[in-house]
């Protein structure tokens, strides 16, 4: 595979990123299967590897730090996340100080490993200023602990906030932004990805297959398919909601679109997200090894007639569905915030 640098760090990734949020409890229960994948990724030429502390309660780093062991960890960019909760404590989560020097700390151990390449705020934090956050990572990276920081799903409003607060602190900055992006959810063309390329900012984008809608399995006419995320994330697949059909229409269209243009849809869409001058590297998250070989052979980008014709059927800095921007401001989600007292 050839490589693209990770924002202004230098760090040289492949255009794939193994996502392994699908390994452990809360999808492929098989641990020797999940190891098998990742072996089977590594050796495919993948060198960049993104996990999460709170990915199948934590069982996902644990796998990733096994399958990892034998020589293979120096030769991987190794990516973990934190913020989610991690038990009933309510200090065992968020971007406190006290959270993430605990945290990372315990990521390592699950991880096998001495250093974390990328350490990733999973989401933002209302309740935590910026600056202690920035503070707690600059240490972590001055420890050896981690070498870079990111996040993830960051509004391009906080994305901004935060490299002026590591600019006026003079703290180490966050590289890149982990966001939601494919052909049914490209909202964040409109102002995260010019924020992050204003800021030479990293993107490694998740969800190129829309939770499985553009896999090709979701077409007008056919049986709904069965799927865990379905029954996890309602609004995002219910079909009762205009916005779920309107999603079923274009992943019909698209799979046309695909056909005509002699690719599957799977390889349409990683190749949709990989075309993006923003984006450095686009995280596939297979379940299955089928899943992984699906996937493998993306193009790294379309040309441009056929990125026209998918801005026909899906216009460019929309969501069909509000559902998948993968984080809804507490400004939003509280009423109390939006109405005077």
């Amino acid at each position: 595979m050839d490589y693209r640098v990770l924002g202004s760090t230098g760090v040289r990734v492949t255009p794939l990123c193994l996502g392994t949020m699908m390994f452990g409890a809360n999808g492929n229960r098989d641990e020797q299967d999940c190891i098998r994948i990742i072996h089977r990724a590594l050796d495919a030429g993948i060198n960049f590897v993104d996990t999460a502390d709170i990915y199948s309660g934590s069982e996902s780093e644990q796998i990733v730090g096994k399958a990892l062991g034998g020589g293979r960890r120096a030769d991987v960019v190794l990516a973990t996340k934190a913020n989610g909760a991690m038990g009933p404590d309510p200090n065992q989560r968020g971007n406190s100080r006290r959270w993430l020097v605990r945290e990372v700390e315990a990521s390592l151990r699950r991880l096998r490993t001495d250093y974390i390449d990328l350490y990733q705020i999973h989401r933002p934090d209302p309740d935590t200023d910026i600056d202690e956050t920035l503070a707690a990572l600059s240490d972590l990276i001055s420890a050896g602990k981690i070498c870079y920081a990111g996040h993830s799903t960051f509004p391009a409003s906080q994305i901004v906030a935060a490299q002026w607060a590591a600019d006026r602190a003079r703290r180490a900055r966050f590289v890149c932004e982990q966001p939601p992006y494919s052909i049914l959810a490209r909202g964040i063309e409109a102002e995260v990805l010019p924020a992050c390329q204003h800021y030479d900012l990293g993107v490694i984008s998740w969800g190129p297959l829309a939770g499985g809608w553009l896999s090709g399995r979701y077409r007008l006419g056919a049986p709904t398919p069965a799927s865990l995320r379905a029954a996890r994330w309602v609004p995002n697949f219910d079909l009762s909601l205009p916005a779920n059909q309107a999603k079923l229409a274009a992943a019909d269209a698209l799979a046309n679109l695909a056909a005509e243009a002699d690719l599957s849809l799977i390889h349409l869409s990683i190749g949709f997200a990989l075309s993006h001058p923003a984006v450095t590297s686009v995280i596939i998250g297979p379940r299955t090894m089928e899943h992984l070989d699906s996937q493998l052979d993306a193009p790294a980008s379309l040309p441009a007639s056929l990125l026209d014709a998918i801005d026909e059927i899906v216009p460019p800095g929309v969501n069909l569905n509000r559902a998948d921007a993968g984080y809804v401001p507490p400004a939003i989600a509280d009423p109390a915030l939006r109405r005077r007292a």
